[in-house]
């Protein structure tokens, strides 16, 4: 494969998406897309015609009907083996299953998809799925995107979770076994759940990954490594991700000052609010708002 680049996050009127859902079409041999990498979940369901992807030094084939999953930070390239080819690709952040903390979705239907390389299947053929909703989920994904009509962030998130639902149901009445190598144990997914649950209770608080790895019962260099292989991120990378997540609703929902979300949010100052913010959201807390409100 050619270099590979991280995909940065897409931002609309300066606020970052999400999720996104497209329609492409590509001749015989074209590129769908050069290989990268990005956080984001992303669903490929084909329309028409034929491709080739290769995620992370594997090769798969996928045709009309069916659908593809690709989990964060998996490193893909996807070519057309014939003219007409097209497909519906829905995008979103993992955040979107489990509300930037998984207390409410259980982990373990979550890390199969953002852990690389665990999720024990990556195409449904047309034959697994036609049957299902999947297929209409797909469209319905694609046409509320295009239109946006009032509301459409509730149904694209609610049409997401459907599609999931689907295929772990799907897993689970075909005896699928998830797969576990390295720290992916049943222990170790309740030992970080408890740390996500505290988080959650706790995010205005002061947290720090030491005393994190206390409530899991681990040593700091071990839960760190074990943090980082089952999210997918550092502890400290989760953490500021779900302060800035609820920075953005009380933005959004309130008329706190700056200072004000800062505190409730976990930050100890202002300025290091709008510094992690601006890295993370690639605008200030100020602008994100005025934008909103526009």
């Amino acid at each position: 494969m050619q270099a590979v680049s991280e995909a940065k996050t897409t931002n609309a009127e300066g606020i970052p998406l999400k999720f996104q859902a497209m329609k492409f079409c590509h001749d015989k041999g074209s590129s769908g897309c050069n290989p990268h990498y990005h956080s984001y979940i992303e669903l490929i369901y084909c329309l028409t015609g034929s491709y080739r992807v290769w995620l992370d030094d594997k090769n798969y084939t996928f045709f009309a009907g069916d659908l593809l999953i690709i989990s964060s930070n998996e490193i893909h390239e996807i070519v057309s083996l014939e003219d007409g080819g097209s497909y519906i690709v829905v995008k979103f952040e993992p955040e979107m299953l489990y509300d930037s903390s998984v207390d409410s979705f259980d982990a373990k239907y979550v890390f199969p998809f953002t852990l690389k390389n665990a999720s024990p299947q990556k195409i449904f053929t047309h034959n697994e799925i036609y049957s299902t909703s999947i297929p209409r989920l797909m469209h319905d994904i694609y046409d509320e995107y295009r239109h946006q009509e009032y509301g459409f962030e509730l149904a694209i998130k609610s049409d997401i979770c459907q599609v999931f639902l689907r295929i772990l149901r799907h897993w689970n009445t075909s005896g699928v076994q998830m797969p576990q190598s390295g720290a992916v144990y049943s222990e170790h997914i309740r030992n970080i759940k408890r740390v996500l649950d505290y988080i959650a209770l706790h995010l205005s608080e002061e947290i720090t990954a030491e005393t994190m790895a206390k409530q899991a019962g681990l040593s700091y260099a071990y839960f760190s490594r074990v943090f980082k292989k089952l999210m997918g991120r550092s502890f400290n990378d989760y953490l500021n991700s779900v302060r800035i997540t609820e920075a953005e609703r009380l933005l959004i929902a309130t008329n706190m000052n700056i200072t004000e979300i800062a505190g409730n949010s976990g930050f100890s100052t202002s300025s290091y609010f709008i510094k992690v913010f601006e890295k993370y959201k690639h605008t200030s807390p100020t602008q994100f708002r005025n934008n909103f409100k526009k």
